[in-house]
Formats: structure tokens, C-alpha cells, sequence
């Protein structure tokens, strides 16, 4: 079959290296000029990286990993020692170990693997349009793609979403902006080996390391949509925000390059089970866009791929019954895990005061088992065990 993917991000690319291996012919469409991904790393939980291991990247991501062996609160105004505990357990229940990874490199590693001769740049889909047996896309400079199906793999404002729904999707601002960028490890913010996050007055900072001798880190700052703000002032506007933190915090600022940390104001989409539309179907943040508090998202689209591969590769109905039966199979999780990042960054970012102050309370009694429990369960049903 001719295969026409939507978008070349973690869902798009992955898709594209997974159909290709079932003998498809498969081009990526991609409306931006070149690659930029979006945010400075991504934790690959061990679902993730399972995903990648089955597409014959497993090697590769190990070396773009950084080696996270414990996990650690601290108190954000003091920086006391909450809790500290380490990750072993993942790896033992999942059989497979988790790695944080620069999101550049992870792009640039699926890119590659699926060829960059195939990714055709500066495509912004148009419009789409079905007839019996064939599936049309038009680009906004004139140019059309037909092919026997297509994945929407084009993010959190997918203009595929809207077609296979009929409607735009609403998007909900979940209260809070994420700062995030690369910086040299520096103990003094944080072990090398240990994914620390500072939390108080329902913010928090964190870094967790990746290859290279990096940390990736992110600040998560209680501010309203649509502030005005200048890249240039990062700096300075988490200063202000983290005033009083403690000294790992205020290193941390110190360390960071304002012109190469990224700002996020964060959404999610509430869940809908309509993912396909004849010969059309949507895949990873198209589909179920969800906040980062589990770290599930990137991890969510490439579940979608091996589903997808999946149906493709063993039914025989036709092209819309395999594709509503990876719809069938993936709806349900994927907004379950949408919610459960909800009521995470609702807890994180005090929407509820109260709940907040309990759930400090109980990290400085924990020991690692209500976390690695909570991990763990994101992570069970994922199609690879």
C-alpha cells in the first residue's frame, strides 16, 4: 500500500519506520522547513523504549539515554531531602530500563532510521478528501498526495483531528507554563545519576540526566495564558518566580542559557473515541494531547505505532476495518492516561490547596512504593507487556 503520513514528530516518524518494515511505501509530510522539536528532552519510560527496541532501535537509544538510577524530592524552599529512593523496581517489573533522552537526538535517531529522503518539509496540510479506494491530501502550496490511507500524526493543534471529527477540538489550559532546556550536570543542583525534582507552593523544578553529560531540566510556573514574554528574560522571570528557593534552584538558574530555554504553556485535549475516518486515522498527540505530568505522552504515540503496525500487518478485511480496529484497541488507554496526567498536574500545581499540602506531607514519609506503583501503572497494558 501507499501510506501518506501527517506530521514527522516521535508518532509520525515511528509510524513511518514500522510500516515501512511491513513492505509499504510510505512518505512523511511535514509543514515545518526543517527539523525543531519542540522541548529539550522526553523521558522514555520502559513501554517507550520497548516500542523502540521492536523497531530495531534499541541499541541506539540506550546510547542516547542518560543512566537514572534513583529518584529524589526535595523540599523547594529548603532543599531537605524529602525522599530518595531507587528506580531498580521499574526495570525489574517492566523488564526493560527507562532513559531520559534529548529530544533532538530521539528525533533525529527516528529520522534517520526512516530516511530523510522520504520526509518531504514545508507541507502544511490543506485539506483532505476520500474517495472508494484512495485517500487525497492538498498542501497549502498546491501540491497533492493520494494514497490507500493516511495518519494524522500532526500534533496538538491537528488540522487532521478536525477532519476526522467533523469539528476543532478545545484545547484546556492546565494552569501552568514549562521552562525546559539542556545544561552541563552540576551536583550541586542534583546527583548524575538521579532524577531530582524540587517542589513547593505548587511549583516545581527538575532535572533528570541524559546523555552527554547533561541535564535536561524544567521549571513548571504557575502563570495565566498568554502572558507576553521575551526568550531573552527567562532568566531573569524564573528568578523572580523562584525567589527564596533553595540553592540547588537558584544554581540551576544561574546555569541555563535564557536563549536556548523553551516555553510551554501547557494544554490537554479531554479524551474522544473517534480516532478514524474511512481511510484516515489519527495517531499519538492528534489524538489524545495530554499534559507531561506522567511522561506518557511521547511513550502514548508509540504504543499507537505498534498497534497500528499491528492491525495492518494481521487483518485482512480491508483498510477501514483494520483501522477502527486499532482505534478499538487504543482509545480507551491512551484517555485514561490523559485523565490520570490531569488529576497528577492538578495535585503537582495545587489546584487544591489542601491536597497539595498532603501530598508534600506523604514524600517525606515515602520509601519509593507508592511512586514506582504509580509509574509502573501507566505503564501496564501497553501492547508490549
Amino acid at each position: 500500500m501507499r501510506i501518506i503520513i501527517i506530521g514527522a514528530g516521535i508518532g509520525g516518524a515511528s509510524a513511518g519506520i514500522a510500516l515501512q518494515r511491513l513492505g509499504h511505501e510510505v512518505e512523511i509530510y511535514e509543514q515545518v522547513t526543517e527539523n525543531k522539536p519542540v522541548g529539550a528532552a522526553i523521558s522514555v519510560w520502559s513501554n517507550g523504549v520497548k516500542a523502540l527496541n521492536h523497531l530495531g532501535l534499541g541499541a541506539q537509544t540506550a546510547a542516547l539515554g542518560g543512566r537514572m538510577d534513583h529518584m529524589s524530592y526535595r523540599d523547594g524552599l529548603t532543599g531537605e531531602t524529602m525522599c530518595r529512593f531507587p528506580l531498580d523496581p521499574i526495570t525489574e517489573q517492566m523488564g526493560q530500563r527507562p532513559y531520559p533522552v534529548a529530544r533532538a537526538d530521539l528525533q533525529a535517531m527516528l529520522m534517520d532510521a526512516f530516511g530523510l529522503d522520504r520526509i518531504r518539509f514545508g507541507r502544511r496540510l490543506e485539506s483532505i478528501s476520500q474517495e472508494p479506494g484512495s485517500v487525497t491530501v492538498t498542501f497549502a502550496d498546491g501540491s497533492r498526495a493520494t494514497g490507500d490511507l493516511l495518519i494524522g500524526a500532526d500534533g496538538a493543534k491537528s488540522r487532521t483531528r478536525a477532519y476526522v471529527l467533523g469539528t476543532e477540538r478545545e484545547r484546556r489550559y492546565a494552569g501552568y507554563v514549562n521552562f525546559n532546556g539542556l545544561v552541563d550536570i552540576d551536583t550541586q543542583v542534583g546527583p548524575a545519576d538521579q532524577w531530582t525534582t524540587y517542589v513547593a507552593d505548587g511549583q516545581r523544578v527538575s532535572v533528570m540526566p541524559i546523555a552527554g553529560g547533561r541535564f535536561y531540566f524544567f521549571f513548571d510556573v504557575l502563570e495565566p495564558q498568554g502572558l507576553a514574554y521575551r526568550r531573552a528574560d527567562a532568566r531573569e522571570v524564573l528568578a523572580q518566580h523562584f525567589a527564596g528557593w533553595a540553592p540547588g534552584v537558584q544554581k540551576l538558574i544561574a546555569n541555563l542559557d535564557p536563549m536556548t530555554t523553551n516555553r510551554v504553556e501547557v494544554f490537554d485535549i479531554d479524551p474522544f473515541h473517534t480516532w478514524v475516518k474511512g481511510r484516515v486515522a489519527l495517531l499519538g498527540d492528534a489524538a489524545h494531547n495530554t499534559t507531561p505530568d506522567i511522561g506518557q505522552g511521547g511513550c502514548s504515540a508509540l504504543e499507537d505505532t505498534i498497534m497500528l503496525e499491528r492491525v495492518l500487518a494481521t487483518t485482512t478485511l480491508g483498510v477501514e476495518d483494520s483501522l477502527r480496529r486499532y482505534q478499538d484497541s487504543r482509545t480507551q488507554r491512551a484517555g485514561e492516561l490523559v485523565l490520570t496526567a490531569r488529576r497528577r498536574a492538578d495535585v503537582t500545581h495545587a489546584k487544591d490547596p489542601e491536597a497539595t499540602r498532603a501530598w508534600y506531607e506523604e514524600l517525606r514519609t515515602e520509601d519509593g512504593t507508592n511512586v514506582i506503583r504509580g509509574i509502573v501503572a501507566n505503564m501496564v497494558g501497553n501492547p508490549l507487556g
